[in-house]
């Protein structure tokens, strides 16, 4: 696609970035038969194709206004496109440059303004996350249903192992995981701990600023991911060997921090380096020498996040895990469609939001499953709001089907 950036755009590496997605782009148009709100909508602005056309618009110097912003918030960010694409364009780079350019362009109704704050206020951080959760449990039998339904109930205690072991890794935290279910992350060191590596939680890690770039507030992402690197790159430095993040929605946008610091070449060459070292817990755990200690009774239905199959790129590798524990799998269809989650999409978006989440609960149970299993924090609670069979994280059953190792 042919493209004037406007100057002094154009002689940034944000410029430089946008440029090259523009120019991969031939508008065939085969990304919005995969794009979720295109199909839900028909509209040609709902969809990639309509989108890059907006982004182009703005980041020529065109007068943008709300129809722009509105189409681009409607994106789920779910990069099925990309999956698709036969030109390869990275449609999620272009997507957070152009909603950065009109965040700064278009002034928002203070209505969005506010709940978009108080979303990165709150659940940024752990305890007010935790504080607003123990809330919500109080007053459920009062809260209305639409709200009832995102308040899940208080996670179960399970004993974490101490973080010494001939192996180690760095584990994120994360801040809503830590808060709604700590017990994912300590599935995850049990699990490693049984196979010779350690996971600790690294000091002065927090939010990985995923919530903050997509909910305009960039400036506050980067200063993020910059105390995030900082940390992880001196564990590493001091021989940890990586860094295990249990929630592909993190995990994806860690892999994103050299385009997030473009602009500052020091910043970026350190994002580059800690890319290969940011592990999903499968990509580890997969090299382990697994045998099942107990087999799971009932079929699993397996969904993919959206950032684990189409943002890390490892369709299939959880089922594959699973079924060498000896866990039976339910058939699901569209595995490539979101559940509609999407980081806080579900609180920003609700109707588009909702049909996504009946459809991806209809297609997981529609094989007959006794449980789902996820990998990442959003989903879980997206789909336990409504799932008629517990929603479990996969690394739960890692660990129920390995716990005879502990004692071995």
């Amino acid at each position: 696609m042919r493209t004037e950036l406007a100057e002094p755009f154009a002689s940034t590496a944000a410029g430089a970035i946008a440029e090259e997605a523009l120019r991969a782009c031939v508008h065939c148009g085969m990304c919005n038969a995969a794009c979720p709100t295109f199909r839900l909508t028909g509209d040609e602005l709902d969809g990639p194709r309509g989108r890059i056309w907006l982004v182009k618009a703005a980041l020529e110097g065109e007068t943008v206004g709300r129809l722009s912003q509105v189409h681009l918030d409607r994106c789920l960010s779910c990069r099925a496109c990309e999956t698709v694409c036969p030109s390869g364009v990275a449609y999620h780079r272009l997507a957070d440059i152009g909603r950065e350019r009109l965040a700064e362009a278009v002034r928002r109704p203070w209505r969005e303004r506010l709940k978009r704050q108080t979303i990165r206020l709150v659940f940024a951080s752990p305890a007010l996350a935790r504080a607003v959760l123990t809330l919500g449990r109080v007053a459920r039998p009062i809260l209305p249903r639409s709200v009832r339904g995102k308040v899940p109930p208080a996670a179960p205690r399970l004993a974490a192992p101490a973080e010494t072991g001939p192996r180690r890794m760095e584990l994120l935290g994360g801040c809503v995981q830590r808060a709604a279910a700590p017990h994912f992350n300590a599935s995850a060191r049990r699990v490693f701990a049984r196979f010779g590596v350690a996971l600790r939680e690294t000091p002065g890690v927090g939010c990985c600023g995923a919530l903050h770039a997509h909910l305009d507030a960039p400036e506050a992402a980067r200063s993020r991911a910059r105390r995030n690197l900082q940390a992880w790159s001196a564990a590493l430095a001091a021989g940890s060997e990586g860094v295990v993040v249990a929630s592909s929605g993190c995990a994806a946008f860690i892999g994103d921090y050299p385009d997030l610091l473009a602009g500052e070449p020091q910043w970026r060459e350190a994002a580059i380096a800690l890319a290969d070292k940011v592990k999903d817990p499968v990509q580890v755990i997969e090299t382990f020498d697994l045998a099942p200690d107990s087999i799971q009774p009932g079929a699993l239905a397996v969904h993919e996040p959206c950032t684990f199959r189409h943002g890390l790129k490892l369709p299939g590798r959880v089922g594959a895990l699973l079924s060498r524990l000896g866990c039976e799998l339910a058939p699901v269809a569209d595995v490539d469609i979101c559940c509609g989650s999407a980081g806080a999409y579900a609180i920003t978006q609700p109707d588009l939001s909702k049909p996504l989440q009946s459809a991806k609960i209809a297609a997981l149970t529609g094989g007959g499953p006794t449980a789902i299993v996820t990998g990442n924090i959003g989903c879980w609670l997206q789909l336990a709001e409504t799932a008629p069979v517990p929603v479990r994280h996969w690394l739960e059953v890692v660990d129920a089907a390995t716990q005879a190792r502990e004692s071995a």
